[in-house]
């Protein structure tokens, strides 16, 4: 209908029916509800497909033990993999017995929440939703936990009435006047329990038996205690069952009480919930259900062992143990009659199975681990069916990000306004604006008011019931459009921008509106919105609410609401809400709109009215307030109205009881103590350890957690599972129990509310006071939190998925008495505590660890969820995993992590790229690099952003562009290593051409910052530890401190206007000292940028300067001392830094030019004129040594200390050399002298290689490189005659010189060891004056003449040194039998042998002329070459040594026999030859001329064209053998051989025919006719090995395949006009490179794509880029391996990596390009060798004869011997 912005609508990724279902009418017109926002349409739980899979278990607890231990152990986790791989959605099951004491299972809280549950279950499961597991045990009636009171008074007579003991039913009940009727409740156990001797009557003795004195349940020293308390419980609750049922029974058998009633008291949890689930369902719910039926044969005969009473109801009669046949009746009833009938009227799944005891044993253990066994198998099948039956798999919210968007919505607008208790005039009003009215314009409507006011619940019941309304109004006819966004909720609401554009999409769809094109502009969004209001109509009226304005960011300056349309049409109505006093937004709505009736303020109601509401709510669930205690409640309403305090305190009043003593501190005054106050008592009924780190959990969370993600997280809490497990229980797997989790969720109901993101469902706050309260409880301990975090990365990384187990250490003491509000300190000792001194205790070996390991079943977390691995591109992204993740690791300051488990993980880039998140992807990278400062980063994200319009274009190019341009600097930059070995391995799902060695050049851009507008007023730069800080002088006397990269001014100093002369900082950055024209060392805190002292530089009064003042000359800094000198001045000032004082002065010999300190800051080195240098001790000042060189005649113009090898050298200004051991530091010994004074140039820098071997003396004409081990001059690199060199500097590993000349804005990288210039680099900002290195993060500063920093990573600089090139283009190249070696040729006189797997240049073989022909032997040993001066050579390959020569005619075309004896050397001019490549002697001449010949497999015939003849000539005559000759003015335009079939070639002629001719018969076997002028444009033609298949290219954008048997032609198209394409081997795929069309939109220097086309079903497997001119394409004839030459006479090695093809993989792992580690043995290259040709050749041919120039001919015999036995290998090869 319209173009999508990429950022809304990738491209399709999912075929259409890609479900497991096709969607029916019924999603369509969800869909169509949920667009146009009627939300009373949409089912309680459509957001899309149902929350979750969720089961609810129905069973008895103790019988069914073992079963649901092993289903939770070993099925449930399958089925959530199941589940999330295959639709995205949550598996959950709920069994709420599962980790719970077995003395809570018959509590009549437990039940009660059962219940609840399982409505829950049956009401929202998008799938099934039901099992009931049934054996041979009823189980115990229940506790009742509060019955009515005229029902309790009857029961309790009827129990008089009947003989029985009531005072224990009279102790344990208490009357509850609050209760609706009056009710009398169970008061609570821990109470009851507590100081309390019970009494109960033994029923053998008739006796009473006392129950000791019991700590409270669950704060027990001792299991002892805990135990007693158990007995006494068992003993109290099994009289109340007994009294209850008694009397119950009476009352039925009088008709007192109707069975319906009776039930309740008579029936077990299992009847209860069976009947419930599958009573009263339609068929096709019980399609949803499964019942698993446990039968055991003559089961009652074991009744008397003690352990079977686990599996059947018993009851004891005089020391006889006998089964209780009342309760198996009432089993006999459920399990045998109502089961059945449910099956007969529905399709209810049921499974019987009859189990046989053990003799001896009964029900054993082995006999129940056989049929556990069983049942999981028979589970996971069928939960597995029902699940592919009922759930839909569900990619809208995958491929619809507006649609997805609005359910997110629509799902807060129904969860809030089920909330929405207070009905409001405020409403009235709102319904009354939405009304049409006869008036012309409209303005939007304002809600306002303070913080818990209602303003969101109020607007979400606008926006649930604006639809209907409209229509009850307008008429059934209307179709009114609601849109409703609550601002601040989601990304997308929280953006102006996006905001807008979701808004502006789902009018557009409403209204059937066509979008060309998504304003880029926001204001043209504007404009767009303004006019899509326009379409509105009074039969489609457009409501549009939005909630929170302040919410919204502050970009595009959204907070001043130039946005909002203040006039809308007749049928828009806006209603917008705000807070009153939040960034003024309220006073630039009222400056836009200035209806005073446009606003309604939400204020605070009567207090009538709130306790008249308050009293509604509590009749609502059958409550009410004492007249006594509704006085406090008229106290706490008369403070505050507010709907929240409202609400809060129906929550506290809900749960009063009518003997409650309750006063003025009963009920709190506002409502932030009201929630503290709740969520204090939350934390006494379900222990403040778990609620801690729950509410924290969800609190900390970006936006949410489900509940299942909460139990797993908390199941991984070891401080949680201390405070709730007993050692008892601990067992795999370890995790919280899920009753927990539904009681938090059930105390907070209406504050932790659901949200629906895409296919999940979050637990968030209902609102932003419940969030800030949550965050001050339970997130205000730095170490919690940053624990907290880390623990949330973990879960999100799958750190502990898969079965990989946690340790746990078990102290139950651990958190005994802890409350963190109270006392923080002490939380936080305990915590460090335990997660430091357990490891220690328990950590010493991995058997100890093993022991106290627990699997924590935390599920995998994939970055995507694959549906179909054979369809890498169908998957359900893990949003959860890319919400969370790169948040939580920011926070836990896990950048390892962050780094290598995110950004470097080719999994997630691919998927935000293909999830149209490109810009996300690069936001995160940036954050993850302003964390770590890892150069790696930065330059992934600039390598992503050039080649942004080519992936976003097409995804699955994403490895093969990244692995282009990460190997060539994966050398220097070593941690891309991991995201390169990523896209090895994820790389080839998607894409199957892997580079294994790119030529690339590295397209690199410096950081810069304009200082000044002329270098002139640029003092000197100095680099930092930092790697983008620098400090700059300027001749103005400041003095900055700048972020290069943020370009951001960090500090400044004023020097009081004095001419800065220069600048230094100390080695640790400590001071800064700046030199000043007043004579003064200005030292500065470097850090807090304030003057610490200012020193003054003298000089001796005798040794003043005559004309004028003499200026400080220089100056330098050791870490304690300033040394500064004045111009023509012998003395040395030394200052000390610390205090800022003169300490002494240095005396010596001549006028000082420089000064050098030693490392360690004792000694300084003074140079001199007339070559003299003096050594003096910083200590004391004292005068050690004076040396001077015999180069005398110049001055000292550098000093070098290389204190690894104790040698101090002096640089004079012309370059020459002296080189003194000081290890006697007193006295001196002259090791060498070094001449360099050949050019009159001055030396304008000099440098130490990291290593100290090098020394780099740069002159204005020349670069020279000395060695410091041999002193020798190593390098030399002269400038032309016109240039002259500003600056030169060595890379990292010293094997690249950088370097700039005079009058250019270029920086140039030559390789030390071939002389060649490898890049230039532009620098835009101007010519260059100036290169400074900074050697602690190997970086270059360059100064351009306008003044302009840039900075440069020599690493990236050098890594461009790393690809060899010849320098011309490469014509053709030949590859090795073994593939190995490839030998190229550039029309030169010399051929290149490059390592296949390194992709350098080894060797060169040059020749006397240029090169024209050149074979290999089938091993590669041997090179047989031509030249255009008639020479022919032939070559040893592994040595280099040319063997033979042979002179005197030139050659046309080499071609070697496959056995590779033979040689033809074809001619135009004279006689061809066919000669033994073992001698060199001829075999026979051939006279006829061949063109583009072949030689047959079997090595019989040479086959070739000659004008309209195809011949074949006898390699053993030399005569014409066979021949086919077309008819006059025809000739043969192509041909070729057929692999597999050696006597047949097919070939083309101009007639556009098609002929297959066989050789051995000289007949044609088939012809095809092809159509009129086909082949006008023959460009290439290529024969699939069996001859069933031609290729033919014309150049153009078609593949056209010819199937030579049947003689179609089907057209293929390419990806552009084709230049070459290449047949593989097998004939499977077809290799092309084709130039991009023009009208494609720029794409970053891209010259031609590689592709690789599978052939069997015509589908492009593999795209990559070339971004030179490719010159030559070749294609190996073993493993699939591709070599491009390219223009600039450099290579390309790529492989092709189909799926099915595995084992290729592990060629890519071995490959030599994936093997560099950070040593650096792995990077030295290989030295490159040149081999020179034989200067006297050993043949000479003329016309018939050869002449050798010895005796006999060379004898190859070592050479032909190896060879002889290749031929037998080249048959096998071909069979």
């Amino acid at each position: 209908m319209k173009r999508m912005n990429p950022r809304w609508k990738a491209s399709p990724m999912w075929p259409s029916g890609v479900g497991s279902r096709q969607p029916n009418p019924r999603d369509s017109a969800l869909r169509r509800a949920a667009i146009s926002g009627n939300v009373l349409a949409l089912p309680p739980f459509h957001v899309p497909t149902g929350r979750a899979v969720r089961v609810f278990i129905c069973a008895n607890p103790d019988d069914t033990e073992a079963e649901r231990n092993a289903l939770k152990e070993h099925v449930y986790p399958k089925l959530r993999d199941f589940c999330r791989e295959n639709y995205g959605v949550e598996f959950q099951v709920v069994d709420l017995y599962w980790g719970v004491d077995p003395e809570e299972w018959d509590s009549p809280d437990l039940q009660r929440l059962r219940m609840k549950l399982l409505e829950d279950c049956l009401k929202t499961s998008a799938g099934p939703c039901f099992v009931g597991l049934v054996g041979e045990k009823y189980g115990s009636i229940r506790v009742p936990g509060e019955v009515e009171s005229a029902e309790f008074e009857m029961i309790l007579d009827a129990a008089v009435e009947a003989g029985l003991d009531t005072r224990l039913l009279e102790e344990w009940y208490c009357r509850d006047e609050n209760a609706v009727p009056p009710a009398y409740y169970l008061k609570p156990k821990a109470q009851m329990l507590k100081n309390y001797q019970n009494s109960v009557r033994d029923p053998d003795t008739s006796s009473y038996v006392c129950f000791p004195i019991c700590l409270p349940f669950g704060m027990e020293s001792s299991s002892a205690a805990k135990s007693k308390n158990d007995k006494a419980w068992r003993g109290v609750s099994d009289e109340i069952k007994k009294i209850f049922r008694t009397a119950v029974l009476q009352l039925q058998e009088k008709g007192t009480m109707k069975s319906v009633q009776a039930k309740k008291f008579l029936c077990s949890p299992l009847e209860d919930e069976l009947d419930f689930a599958l009573g009263k369902q339609t068929p096709a719910f019980l399609k949803k259900c499964v019942c698993y039926i446990r039968k055991i044969a003559n089961f009652d005969r074991h009744a008397k062992l003690p352990e079977m009473a686990r599996y059947m109801d018993i009851i004891t009669d005089a020391d006889r143990v006998m089964r209780n046949q009342e309760a198996y009746e009432r089993l006999l009833k459920v399990r045998d009659e109502f089961i059945p009938t449910v099956v007969a009227a529905s399709n209810l799944r049921v499974y019987s199975s009859v189990t046989h005891c053990d003799m001896k044993l009964g029900y054993s253990q082995e006999v129940e681990s056989h049929y556990v066994e069983g049942l999981c198998k028979q589970f996971y099948e069928d939960m597995v069916d029902i699940i592919q039956a009922t759930v839909q798999q569900n990619f809208d919210a995958e491929t619809d990000p507006m649609y997805d968007e609005l359910l997110q919505h629509l799902s807060l607008c129904k969860t809030f306004s089920s909330i929405y208790e207070y009905k409001s005039e405020a409403l009235d009003l709102v319904q009354e604006y939405l009304y049409p009215v006869k008036g012309s314009r409209m303005s939007p409507l304002v809600v306002y008011g303070g913080p818990c006011s209602g303003k969101t619940l109020l607007l979400a019941e606008v926006a649930k019931e604006a639809y209907s309304w409209l229509q009850k109004e307008m008429g059934p006819e209307t179709d009114p459009v609601v849109i409703v966004r609550f601002i601040g909720t989601t990304d997308f609401s929280t953006d102006l921008r996006t905001l807008l554009q979701s808004i502006c999409e789902q009018i557009a769809i409403n209204y059937r509106c066509l979008i060309h094109f998504l304003p880029q502009k926001i204001q043209e969004m504007r404009e767009l919105l303004v006019n899509l209001l326009g379409e509105s109509s009074f039969h489609r009226p457009l409501v549009i609410v939005l909630d929170a304005l302040e919410q919204l960011s502050d970009a595009d300056e959204a907070r001043k609401l130039w946005w909002l349309p203040a006039h809308l049409p007749r049928t828009v109505r806006i209603v917008v809400s705000t807070l009153p006093n939040k960034h003024g937004i309220l006073q630039k709505l009222r400056s836009l709109i200035h209806d005073e009736f446009r606003y309604v303020e939400l204020i605070q109601r009567d207090r009538k009215a709130c306790s008249q509401t308050l009293k509604q709510q509590l009749l609502s669930v059958k409550r009410k307030v004492t007249s006594g205690q509704q006085i406090y409640v008229n106290e706490a309403l008369a403070k505050c109205t507010l709907p929240m305090f409202v609400n809060l305190i129906y929550r506290e009043v809900v749960n009063w009881r009518s003997h409650k003593d309750v006063d003025d501190t009963s009920l709190s005054a506002t409502v932030h103590d009201s929630i503290e106050r709740l969520f204090f008592s939350v934390e006494d009924k379900l222990g403040s350890r778990f609620v801690f780190r729950a509410l924290g959990y969800i609190t900390m969370s970006k936006a949410g957690l489900t509940e299942m993600e909460l139990e797993d997280i908390l199941s991984l809490d070891n401080s949680v599972l201390g405070d709730i497990m007993v050692s008892s229980n601990l067992k795999n797997p370890l995790r919280v129990s899920y009753d927990l989790i539904a009681r938090l969720r059930e105390e907070l109901d209406g504050y932790l509310i659901e949200r629906q993101v895409r296919n999940v469902t979050l637990m968030v706050w209902a609102n932003r006071h419940l969030h800030l309260i949550a965050l001050k409880l339970y997130l205000s301990n730095e170490e919690d939190v940053h624990q907290m975090h880390s623990l949330l990365a973990e879960y999100f990384l799958g750190a502990w998925a898969g079965g990989r187990k946690k340790i746990f250490h078990c102290d139950n003491n651990h958190f005994a008495h802890f409350s963190h509000h109270n006392n923080p300190q002490q939380q936080q000792q305990q915590q460090q505590q335990h997660h430091h001194h357990h490891p220690s205790q328990h950590g010493h070996d991995k058997g100890s660890a093993d022991k106290y390991s627990y699997d924590r079943q935390t599920p995998e977390q994939p970055w995507v969820f694959q549906c179909n691995l054979l369809e890498p591109d169908i998957f359900f992204v893990n949003h959860r995993k890319m919400t969370e993740l790169v948040y939580h690791l920011t926070r836990s300051g896990r950048t390892d992590d962050l780094m290598y488990g995110v950004i470097m993980n080719f999994s997630w880039l691919y998927t935000m790229i293909k999830i149209g998140h490109f810009d996300k992807a690069l936001t995160d990278i940036d954050l993850a690099y302003s964390y770590s400062q890892e150069k790696e980063l930065k330059f992934l994200a600039t390598t992503l952003r050039s080649i942004k319009v080519k992936v976003t274009r097409n995804p699955a190019s994403l490895s093969a562009e990244l692995q282009q341009r990460l190997l060539p600097v994966v050398t220097s930059l070593p941690k891309l290593r991991h995201l390169l070995l990523e896209c090895d391995k994820d790389g080839p799902k998607y894409c199957s051409i892997v580079p294994l060695h790119s030529s690339m050049d590295v397209t690199y851009s410096p950081e810069r910052l304009p200082l000044c507008s002329s270098y002139m007023q640029i003092v000197e730069i100095i680099p930092t530890l930092a790697p983008s800080i620098v400090i700059v002088a300027l001749e103005d006397g400041s003095v900055s401190t700048w972020d290069v990269e943020s370009r951001q001014l960090l500090r400044q100093i004023d020097t009081a206007r004095s001419v800065v002369l220069g600048i230094r900082l100390t080695t640790d950055e400590k001071y800064l000292v700046v030199a000043t024209t007043k004579n003064t060392l200005l030292i500065y805190d470097n850090h807090k940028s304030c003057l610490l002292s200012e020193v003054e530089v003298k000089c001796s009064k005798h040794l003043g300067v005559t004309g004028g003042v003499a200026f400080i000359n220089g100056f330098t800094l050791s870490s304690q001392h300033a040394l500064a000198w004045l111009e023509a001045s012998k003395e040395v000032n030394v200052i000390d830094l610390v205090y800022g004082w003169p300490l002494y002065q240095f005396h010596c010999w001549y006028e000082v030019t420089c000064v050098q300190c030693s490392p360690d800051g004792m000694y300084a080195f003074c140079g001199q004129y007339l070559n003299t240098t003096s050594i003096f001790h910083l200590g004391s000042g004292d005068k050690l040594a004076t040396m001077t060189s015999e180069f005398s005649g110049g001055f000292v113009k550098s000093i070098l200390v290389l204190d690894t090898l104790n040698q101090m050298v002096m640089i004079d200004n012309e370059g020459s050399l002296s080189v003194w051991n000081t290890k006697e530091v007193t006295n001196p010994r002259l090791m060498e002298d070094y001449d360099c004074r050949g050019d009159d140039s001055e030396v304008v820098g000099i440098e130490l290689s990291e290593d100290q071997r090098s020394i780099l003396i740069c002159k204005a004409r020349s670069i020279e490189v000395l060695d410091t081990k041999v002193w020798k001059m190593v390098e030399k690199f002269k400038a032309k005659r016109t240039e002259r060199f500003v600056a030169a500097v060595l890379s990292k590993n010293g094997q690249s010189i950088v370097a700039s000349m005079e009058n250019t804005s270029s920086i140039f990288v030559w390789r030390r060891d071939s002389g060649q210039c490898m890049a230039s680099l532009i620098e835009i900002s101007g010519a260059i004056v100036k290169l400074i290195k900074s050697t602690h993060h190997n970086l270059l500063l360059s100064v351009a003449s306008s003044g302009v920093l840039s900075v440069w990573d020599i690493d990236i600089i050098t890594a461009m040194s790393n690809i060899d090139k010849t320098g011309k283009r490469i014509l053709n190249l030949q590859l090795s039998g073994r593939e190995d070696f490839i030998y190229t040729m550039d029309g030169s006189e010399s051929i290149h042998k490059w390592n296949f797997n390194t992709g350098f240049i080894e060797m060169v073989f040059k020749h006397e002329g240029l090169v024209e022909n050149c074979v290999l032997t089938t091993s590669g040993d041997l090179m047989v070459t031509s030249d255009d001066k008639s020479s022919q050579y032939i070559w040893q390959t592994t040595t280099g040594e040319n063997i033979f020569r042979i002179n005197g005619q030139k050659i046309t075309q080499l071609l070697i026999t496959h056995n590779d004896q033979f040689v033809v050397s074809l001619c135009e001019q004279n006689a061809s030859r066919v000669w033994r490549l073992a001698t060199g002697h001829k075999v026979c001449n051939i006279l006829v001329t061949l063109q583009h010949a072949l030689i047959t497999t079997a090595n019989t015939f040479l086959v070739g064209t000659t004008k309209n003849k195809l011949l074949a000539v006898s390699l053993w005559s030399g005569s014409v053998s066979k021949k086919f000759i077309c008819d006059d003015g025809i000739t043969i335009v192509n041909f070729k051989l057929i692999p597999d079939c050696p006597d047949y070639v097919v070939f083309i002629t101009s007639t556009e025919t098609v002929f297959i001719w066989s050789v051995a018969d000289e007949s044609v076997c088939r012809r095809v006719q092809m159509p009129a002028n086909f082949l006008k444009n023959l460009e290439d033609f290529q024969i699939s090995p069996n001859g069933k298949l031609g290729i033919v290219s014309k150049g153009d954008e078609n593949i056209n395949v010819l199937d030579l048997h049947s003689g179609k032609l089907r057209l293929v198209h390419a990806a552009g006009i084709i230049w070459r394409q290449k047949l593989s081997r097998d004939g499977r795929y077809l290799v092309y490179i084709c130039f991009r069309n023009c009208e494609e939109d720029d794409d970053a220097g891209v010259v031609s794509n590689l592709i690789v086309m599978r052939l069997a079903d015509g589908k492009s497997i593999g795209t990559c880029s070339l971004y030179k001119t490719p010159t030559f394409l070749c294609l190996s004839q073993r493993a699939l391996n591709i070599i491009v030459g390219f223009e600039d006479g450099s290579i390309g090695t790529y492989t092709v990596v189909d799926r099915v093809d595995a084992a290729l993989k592990i060629k890519i792992a071995t490959s030599n390009s994936r093997q560099i580690v950070n040593n650096a043995a792995q990077k030295v290259r290989p030295k490159c060798s040149t081999h020179a040709f034989k200067t006297i050749s050993d043949c000479i041919w003329r016309e018939s004869t050869e002449v050798f120039s010895r005796d006999s001919p060379i004898n190859l015999s070592d050479s032909g011997e190896a060879e002889t036995t290749t031929p037998t290998k080249k048959s096998e090869l071909l069979q």
